[in-house]
């Protein structure tokens, strides 16, 4: 017995020393209970990722399977929040980065399958590890103006959110010139699914705002409950049947809550990439890299302040291992077709509770890969629940915007055009590259032009490609 504990006590030791627990002020229960609220801060993700990939067919109208999405984005989230784990020891945990998936469901695959689509993500992928692994990374990152990256994150929180409020049909198309959209049906929210919307985002709204924990989580909960009542009572049915319906997901307890995941999408993916011109799949590619890569390097700086773990400079330990496997996310995302996957804000929740090292990942990634049994459940989740979530989330990435100086126009304009072209044109990319366009001739031409970086402006005229891409690519007959 003795020689047992003696054992387990060497054994603890070197799990200790390996993580650094002590060394950094923390210990095992505490490690546990961090990874533990860092995954129901997170937990939401499971059933928000296959609501966003599902929402929207390829260009052969082909729609990924919900419980097959939700199985992939546990199995993904849970790997690679182990490994970075593992490899980096630090607290930051991973899943499907939200602004690459509405990227990718809503301005990729119109153009590609969603094998191909998985394929530009994987080539992404690649190229961050490569990236990282060179130093380029943060070359690229620190040439960047800082106004543009947060800009970059207010466009897509507010694209994020107005996809949420047409989802839940709080807005709809009017069909007239002008005004093109507007409140509900005739101005007003009328149907049964809209209100639960409504006080879903309230709800969830509140919890949030008292920094509940697991605050998101706790309103998809609490909307889809109140969904599954509302429609045993009513039977309201799908909004294809009947008008005032539920619009894509009808909540309904059917069949066991426990099952065998899905992972038929594990390794769905095709390089056959023939069906677009070589230069809509670069700058595809660079906008997938450009906006895994900017939103990862933020994340990354803002959790080790939140840790105690980076210096004056923003360097964290293993800090190049860390933006490696950070890549390994992507290709691993892009493999299981559950889209990027990427270091996540919410890791911010467990090292709150006092998480420090990579020893809280290992809780959390198992977490996740327990959850892949209980993928039915994700399925009853209506929309317009979901759709609640989207606006918070919006919401969330809003608040970004309060570190941008407005007093320099050359700084606003390019901002205003980042953020309101991605939901006004319902593109992440056309945002990006109207912001980088918009900057470098702004400062170039008002006489600032030795501010700007070479690499900005190679960016620039990579997106006026994009912008004229569809004459050139006839111009060149591809």
């Amino acid at each position: 017995m003795a020689e047992a504990n003696q054992q387990e006590s060497v054994a603890r030791g070197a799990v200790d020393r390996y993580f650094q627990i002590t060394e950094r002020g923390s210990s095992f229960g505490t490690e546990i209970r961090g990874g533990l609220v860092t995954f129901v801060t997170m937990a939401y993700i499971v059933i928000l990722n296959p609501i966003i990939l599902t929402t929207t067919s390829d260009v052969e109208g082909n729609q990924l399977s919900f419980a097959a999405v939700s199985a992939v984005t546990a199995l993904t989230a849970g790997v690679m929040t182990i490994l970075f784990g593992l490899v980096s020891r630090l607290p930051f945990s991973f899943a499907a980065g939200l602004g690459i998936n509405a990227f990718l469901a809503f301005s990729v695959v119109g153009q590609v399958t969603w094998p191909e689509a998985m394929a530009l993500v994987v080539i992404n992928g690649v190229l961050i590890v490569v990236l990282a692994a060179t130093g380029l990374r943060r070359m690229i990152f620190d040439a960047v103006p800082v106004e543009l990256k947060l800009a970059i994150t207010v466009g897509i929180g507010l694209f994020i959110a107005f996809i949420g409020f047409v989802n839940a049909g709080f807005v709809t198309a009017t069909g007239n010139p002008s005004p093109p959209v507007g409140l509900g049906i005739g101005g007003s929210v009328v149907t049964i699914p809209t209100l639960i919307f409504v006080v879903t985002l309230i709800l969830t709204g509140v919890l949030v705002a008292a920094k509940v924990k697991g605050g998101l989580l706790i309103g998809l909960v609490s909307g889809t409950v109140i969904s599954v009542i509302v429609e045993s009572i009513w039977h309201l049915g799908s909004s294809q049947e009947h008008a005032g319906g539920w619009g894509l997901t009808v909540p309904s307890l059917t069949g066991a809550p426990l099952s065998i995941p899905d992972l038929s999408l594990v390794g769905a993916v095709s390089f056959d990439l023939g069906r677009v011109g070589i230069v809509t799949v670069v700058m595809l590619v660079f906008t997938l890299l450009f906006t895994n890569f900017f939103d990862a390097m933020g994340t990354f700086t803002g959790l080790s302040r939140e840790a105690g773990l980076a210096d004056e400079k923003g360097n964290f330990p293993r800090l190049k291992s860390a933006l490696v496997v950070e890549g390994v996310g992507a290709i691993a995302g892009g493999l299981t077709s559950s889209s990027s996957n990427t270091v996540f804000i919410e890791s911010g929740a467990g090292i709150g509770e006092g998480a420090r090292t990579g020893f809280a990942n290992i809780m959390t990634g198992a977490m996740f890969l327990l959850a892949m049994f209980f993928t039915p459940l994700t399925q009853i989740v209506p929309t317009e629940v979901a759709a609640a979530a989207l606006v918070i989330v919006g919401a969330l990435m809003m608040a970004q915007i309060k570190n941008i100086d407005f007093t320099d126009f050359r700084v606003l304009l390019p901002v205003f055009l980042t953020v309101t072209v991605m939901p006004m044109t319902y593109s992440i990319a056309n945002g990006i590259g109207a912001g980088f366009v918009a900057w470098v001739l702004v400062h170039a031409l008002s006489g600032r032009a030795k501010q700007v970086h070479w690499l900005l402006w190679v960016v620039a005229v990579g997106f006026v490609v994009f912008f004229a891409r569809g004459p050139i690519e006839a111009m060149l007959g591809v």
